[in-house]
């Protein structure tokens, strides 16, 4: 039972789903002990096989129809993996971005041939994605990027560098965002499909030091004159980029709002712990009445989130989530989620300060949540763009 009695997520309703929940536990219990969740954490990656062991268990494509080699769930299916990768501090392993942020790119905007060439490999494992956006100079700015991918005989040559790609030193399947013609600004765009297996010119930089996620490898990606196939256009028409790109974005963006609500959870749950077990003064630090004040004032907080993201949730399975809600969601609950682990690191005391504890982890690896997906400060542009 939790010490924080926060409302169960809506999706855990159902018996299936329940079972599901506990049959990804038990993989991640078998398969990812914290012996080797620190090795991953001492390397800066997951291991390759863990992707393949996952695919084998059925935790990758859970929402891709059984007809591409997926399992057929929803949304709901692809939170139960992610929800119960954080129970278990399974760090590192990005299913996150593989099965809510990728695979939906193909599934919903992949010609027919495409969902066939790759949703089966994506969904055993034997692939594992990435997708790059983000350049060195550019940011938040997709209007603004500068890679290229132009004609050449029957396909394209991929020119340019991205950064900050989560995945990108186990990912054999990317995801390019770049210009097939540079001079249509953002209806220029395109997303073109590459497997890195003997792309010449293709090549990975160095995995990017980071003040947190020790585990998640991110990295640096190069491409000089790379060859793709026509076919390898997204969708088999170029030009529609952006607007895949945009359709997608509130779905990843609640995915964030949701990962953050969890740390939530996580950080008061901990915190209650350790407050009711340490001692100053000749009493535990629960005792003391700014202790309660500052964890009931969280809790509350916390609880409407939680109510907020369900409902974000329930729209997104009806098809109505729209941007300017995702945008809320995910600007609002990173923002508490910040809050939310500072203070309970500062009731941790000197030891909140020590990465062996569960806190300080936790204040790492949220200070991104606020910056990934679209920085907040654009968060806020857009919905002053609803009003």
């Amino acid at each position: 039972m939790p010490v924080i009695d926060v409302p169960q997520p809506e999706y855990m309703d159902d018996e299936e789903i329940s079972m599901f929940h506990d049959a990804v536990g038990k993989f991640y219990d078998r398969h990812a002990p914290e012996k080797r969740v620190l090795k991953w954490r001492e390397d800066g990656q997951v291991e390759r096989d863990f992707w393949r062991e996952a695919g084998a268990a059925g935790l990758l494509g859970v929402s891709v129809p059984e007809e591409y080699g997926g399992h057929g769930g929803d949304f709901r299916h692809d939170m139960v993996v992610v929800n119960q990768q954080a129970n278990k501090g399974v760090e590192g392993f990005a299913a996150s971005l593989h099965n809510v942020i990728i695979l939906p790119y193909l599934v919903r905007h992949g010609t027919e041939e495409q969902k066939k060439k790759w949703l089966p490999r994506l969904v055993s494992g034997d692939l594992a994605s990435a997708i790059a956006m983000s350049e060195p100079a550019v940011g938040s700015d997709l209007q603004n990027i500068t890679t290229t991918a132009l004609k050449d005989g029957n396909g394209y040559k991929i020119n340019g560098s991205k950064t900050f790609i989560s995945n990108g030193q186990n990912a054999d399947f990317i995801i390019v965002v770049a210009k097939t013609d540079p001079s249509e600004g953002h209806k220029g765009i395109s997303l073109i499909c590459l497997e890195t297996e003997g792309a010449e010119g293709f090549q990975r930089g160095k995995k990017l030091d980071k003040i947190g996620l020790d585990a998640q490898d991110t990295s640096e990606l190069f491409f000089d004159d790379v060859f793709v196939p026509a076919d390898n256009v997204l969708g088999g028409v170029e030009g529609k980029g952006f607007y895949q790109l945009m359709g997608e974005l509130p779905q990843e963006r609640l995915l964030i709002a949701i990962q953050a609500m969890i740390t939530i959870e996580k950080a008061l749950e901990t915190t209650v712990e350790y407050v009711k077990q340490r001692k100053a003064f000749g009493k535990t630090i629960w005792d003391f009445q700014n202790t309660q004040f500052t964890l009931a004032d969280l809790k509350a907080r916390g609880t409407a989130a939680k109510v907020f993201v369900n409902d974000c949730t329930a729209k997104l399975l009806d098809g109505k989530l729209d941007v300017t809600t995702a945008s809320i969601a995910k600007y609002w609950v990173t923002e508490l989620q910040g809050e939310v682990v500072d203070k309970c690191l500062q009731l941790h005391g000197g030891w909140g300060y020590i990465n062996d504890y569960p806190i300080a982890r936790m204040f790492r690896d949220s200070r991104v949540s606020r910056i990934y997906g679209g920085s907040n400060e654009i968060m806020k542009m857009l919905i002053a763009r609803s009003m």
